[in-house]
């Protein structure tokens, strides 16, 4: 029979277990994730290898796809409201906290993706992050490529020119900055959720929808259409952001290890898109969509022409479109 004095230290071994399991619960960050794009998307499943995985202990990472936690435009406002911690944002969901970074969504603004790369590698658009910590009050991580978005569409002709585009129903998504590039290429814009441009374009209910070869494939929009034009129009890469309240709460320790891990994710996706865009290309044509080459020049020329007399351009940092044309 074990003595009083050995009961009272097992109890006291017991409560002290239970309080370290405490703190160390409360030393777990959770990362509540949330964006538009399925959860079988090659994207959301590097997300989680080259950004969750990496976290390691001491992080609880939750990750919802297919706008099943938040709808498509919503995600800056609620890690504004703390309700969200980390989103893959688009630069059309700053616009109106943070005007200027309507540039970083002209299209045409980067030539390809190692311009854009070496874009978003300098210093060039710092003042412009730090007013988005400033304004909306979120982190900007990393820049990961999504792909060149391209124009796909339903029809018996190809579209060669903005002229060609006159009347075409395309699907861009919700949101003013959006609806405008669609306006700018040509078109005539229609505001679509992610999730239900399948639909849309399998019913008529719009003619086509802007996105590059990976975006395609994962959502099986190459099904419906009979064209893709590879404008590459937008060298397309998403804002990976957490939150300042988040970020602020974490050790200069795990704010090193987030920052590490969303550089990796970076690293991995872009390598994973470029591959994707090459041979999703071949074998989207070999299975009898018609992908060409429109008059880009054309395109080029028309669309930067309608941003520079637009009023977006007047919120642009004075000579960063000069200094972006220039690296």
């Amino acid at each position: 029979m074990r003595s009083t004095t050995t009961k009272t230290l097992m109890a006291s071994a017991a409560a002290l277990a239970l309080t370290a399991t405490a703190a160390l619960a409360q030393d777990t960050i959770e990362i509540i994730y949330s964006d538009t794009v399925s959860p079988t998307d090659i994207r959301s499943e590097t997300l989680q290898s080259a950004f969750g995985d990496c976290l390691g202990e001491g992080f609880d990472f939750q990750a919802f796809h297919g706008a099943t936690l938040f709808e498509q435009g919503t995600e800056l406002t609620a890690m504004q409201r703390g309700n969200l911690d980390m989103g893959n944002l688009a630069p059309f969901d700053f616009q109106n906290q943070v005007p200027s970074t309507s540039v970083l969504g002209t299209p045409f603004l980067f030539r390809d993706y190692d311009h854009m790369r070496a874009v978003y590698n300098s210093d060039v658009i710092d003042g412009m992050l730090a007013e988005i910590e400033e304004k909306a009050e979120v982190k900007v991580l990393a820049f990961p490529y999504i792909g060149a978005r391209h124009i796909g569409y339903v029809g018996e002709e190809r579209i060669m020119t903005p002229a060609d585009l006159q009347g075409v129903q395309l699907r861009m998504p919700p949101g003013e900055g959006w609806q405008f590039v669609g306006e700018a290429m040509g078109a005539t814009p229609v505001p679509v959720p992610f999730t239900e441009v399948y639909t849309a374009l399998q019913t008529g209910a719009i003619d086509g929808q802007d996105n590059g070869f990976p975006a395609t494939r994962s959502m099986k929009f190459d099904e419906v259409l009979t064209h893709i034009g590879t404008t590459s129009h937008l060298i397309a890469s998403n804002l990976f952001t957490i939150s300042l309240e988040t970020w602020n709460e974490m050790t200069p320790e795990q704010q090193t290890t987030v920052q590490g891990c969303a550089d990796q994710f970076e690293a991995e996706l872009d390598a994973i898109t470029i591959e994707q865009e090459t041979t999703l290309a071949a074998d989207i044509a070999a299975n009898g969509v018609d992908v060409y080459m429109p008059d880009n020049a054309a395109f080029r020329e028309h669309v930067l022409g309608i941003y520079q007399e637009s009023e977006y351009s007047n919120d642009w940092p004075e000579g960063l479109v000069d200094a972006i044309g220039n690296m």
